[in-house]
């Protein structure tokens, strides 16, 4: 895939109903530029995938095939062609986040299921904000430290290049000097995506009140595990509602996260 595909990804978006914008594909080119690929059958582009190293993990997404060419075997072929990249770039793990079409086709390609996630929309009530702050570029390091810490995946690229696009849609929480959480946010075709938020037990309400009041009478998703209850809670009971639900999977060797400490995942393209 090249930048010259990226009118390919927008239309399979639209046509799929997907949040992504035209900044979404230039990121994914841009973090992994030999690892995105477009298929082609007879001798037309039909389907897309990205990929994305982040050290011995690596994630797959934006698996889109166009209507007319679907259940002709294109996106199996392409997930093929996308996990030989990863092994031959040596990756251990390779996660997902899988709709429930998808999930067979994962499984037969050796994905098992790790956990659920529950996508949830609505508009962001109108509440105060809190006290986070806007961190600087030189509290970075921290933030993808902690980021590592609970997660169990070093997504360096991915949180810095969010920051450059938007510093001031990111937030973090201080207390005391420690770093307890952030949250950040980026707009879509569809909504407003809220996450990653990453956080403390006590700091990930108020990370994620704090981002709802942000982006207060807009359509948001939040994309929470089901383990988090705390996070289930603090979204419904701000009235956004479950529209769809994934599932994490993992091939090769499985990752030690936390998912009592992702409060928002950052989406299905990245986890």
């Amino acid at each position: 895939m090249a930048t010259a595909d990226v009118p390919l990804g927008l239309r399979l978006c639209r046509q799929a109903g997907w949040n992504q914008i035209e900044s979404d594909w230039r990121r994914f080119l841009s973090m992994q530029p030999n690892g995105c690929f477009v298929a082609e059958l007879d001798n037309e582009p039909v389907a897309t995938t990205v990929t994305c190293l982040f050290g011995p993990v690596a994630w797959i997404a934006m698996v889109l095939v166009d209507v007319t060419a679907r259940r002709k075997g294109v996106a199996t072929s392409l997930l093929k062609h996308a996990l030989e990249f990863l092994d031959n770039e040596g990756v251990e793990s390779v996660r997902l986040d899988a709709t429930a079409a998808g999930r067979p086709v994962y499984e037969e390609l050796g994905f098992r299921p790790e956990y659920r996630l529950t996508r949830y929309e609505g508009t962001a009530p109108a509440k105060g904000q809190l006290s986070t702050v806007i961190p600087t570029a030189s509290l970075l390091p921290q933030i993808t430290a902690f980021d590592q810490r609970m997660t169990g995946t070093r997504r360096e690229k991915m949180l810095v290049r969010l920051f450059e696009e938007s510093p001031g849609e990111m937030r973090v929480l201080c207390p005391g000097d420690r770093l307890e959480g952030f949250v950040t946010a980026r707009r879509g075709a569809n909504a407003t995506q809220i996450g990653p938020c990453v956080a403390t037990h006590d700091a990930g309400p108020l990370l994620l009140s704090d981002a709802l009041a942000r982006w207060s009478g807009r359509r948001v998703f939040i994309d929470v595990p089901q383990d988090n209850s705390g996070a289930m809670t603090t979204v419904e009971t701000s009235g956004l509602t479950a529209q769809r639900h994934f599932t994490r999977m993992c091939r090769g060797k499985r990752i030690t996260d936390d998912p009592q400490a992702i409060w928002a995942s950052s989406g299905p393209e990245k986890g």
